[in-house]
């Protein structure tokens, strides 16, 4: 079985490529710099320097590829969702060209919208690309990575996290490595085909005000959530160098989710994973707030 793995040093691909090695496979990792890669793993794995914008270099690095974990890579650039349609555009030409029998597509609670829900919108378009295929897909509609806490380092040793959601409303948190399961799990199982969408909702719902209560035990230190205004939130990340379309791309990720929406998949044995909040704010996020 071939499998390739994109943005194999991102918060969720990094845990990928190791499940897939202990699982005896040898992946093919695309990774733009190849220098970043875990040097224990890299007579254990083939690696494709690859920038994922770039359809032709994706389209030739996944000949005789089985199966596809495709992650749309982080952007750079001023403008977020032109990004994600040149990332949208190679994946589905490599499905295509190459016939890719699987797909696992990190997408986002919020991708079902479709429209109005600022970066998610990108994912939401790659989603639809590859639905046109007809392929066989699983896309991932994971939520708050807890990981995403690790932006917030300053705020938190401030002891307040600007938040422009309000603070008790509940949403879907997950750690990274669980992800990867779900995904590295999906990829080894060869007896699925067709269309599927599958949640990663983490272990429970939580509030940022419940988030903030079991940072601050984790850490050792009060943290508390302040809920300003969407204004506010906008010149905070202006102030920080982000474009204009930066930061509509950002802000749309929580104010196209907070009026009346509700994940399309509810909470279920399938969607439910294990690690807790508390388990990695001890873990990862106070070694480095301490």
């Amino acid at each position: 079985m071939r499998i390739a793995v994109t943005t194999p040093t991102g918060n969720v691909g990094r845990h990928v490529v190791p499940m897939l090695v202990r699982a005896g496979v040898r992946p093919l990792v695309l990774a733009r710099d190849p220098e970043r890669l875990d040097a224990s793993l890299r007579s254990a794995i083939d690696v494709a320097t690859v920038d994922q914008r770039d359809a032709d270099a994706v389209a030739a690095a996944t000949k005789d590829v089985d199966a596809l974990f495709w992650v749309d890579p982080t952007t750079g650039s001023g403008d977020p969702l032109h990004d994600y349609d040149l990332a949208t555009a190679a994946v589905a030409r490599a499905v295509r060209e190459n016939d890719i029998a699987r797909t696992v597509f990190q997408s986002s609670v919020g991708a079902e919208k479709r429209h109005g829900a600022g970066e998610i919108d990108g994912l939401a378009g790659t989603e639809e690309a590859l639905d046109a295929l007809g392929a066989s897909v699983t896309h991932l509609r994971c939520g708050f990575f807890y990981s995403n806490l690790l932006l917030q380092l300053e705020a938190i040793r401030a002891g307040e996290i600007p938040v422009i959601l309000p603070t008790d409303l509940p949403m879907s948190w997950v750690a990274p490595r669980d992800i990867a399961e779900v995904a590295a799990t999906r990829l080894l199982n060869a007896e699925w085909s067709g269309r599927h969408v599958q949640a990663v909702h983490g272990p429970t719902d939580l509030s940022w005000a419940q988030a903030a209560a079991i940072v601050s035990e984790a850490v050792g230190r009060e943290v508390r959530v302040r809920r300003i205004s969407d204004d506010s939130m906008r010149q905070l990340l202006l102030d920080t160098g982000m474009t204009e379309k930066s930061v509509e791309s950002v802000l749309g990720m929580s104010t196209g989710l907070r009026e009346d929406f509700v994940p399309e998949q509810e909470r279920s044995v399938q969607s439910t994973t294990a690690t807790t909040l508390a388990a990695w704010a001890h873990e990862t996020l106070r070694p480095l707030v301490s």
